[in-house]
């Protein structure tokens, strides 16, 4: 007889999110190893995703997302608001 399973409530977020940033899109690439003899073997080159929280002034809310150096640099450059204006467009946020 197999154990019941119960929800504890918490989301193990590390397992059930892809590797994507929330604002560029950017993924992980697939490449090669190249070693000194030109052996080649299959690697995945993964981006540079952080969690980060923004605080929105307009919402009066903290907003937590998961992006890479160039989201990053693209909030910088464009402020919050901006970018979630763009991300609601597209329907991800």
């Amino acid at each position: 007889m197999r154990p019941a399973h119960f929800c504890t409530g918490r989301i193990n977020r590390s397992v059930h999110m892809a590797r994507v940033c929330e604002v560029t899109g950017k993924g992980p690439m697939v490449g090669n190893n190249v070693s000194h003899a030109n052996n080649k073997t299959k690697r995945r080159f993964l981006p540079n995703l952080q969690y980060r929280r923004f605080w929105v002034e307009s919402e009066n809310r903290w907003v937590r997302l998961r992006i890479s150096n160039a989201g990053l640099r693209l909030i910088d450059k464009n402020g919050i608001d901006s970018v979630l204006a763009d991300l609601r467009a597209r329907g991800q946020a």
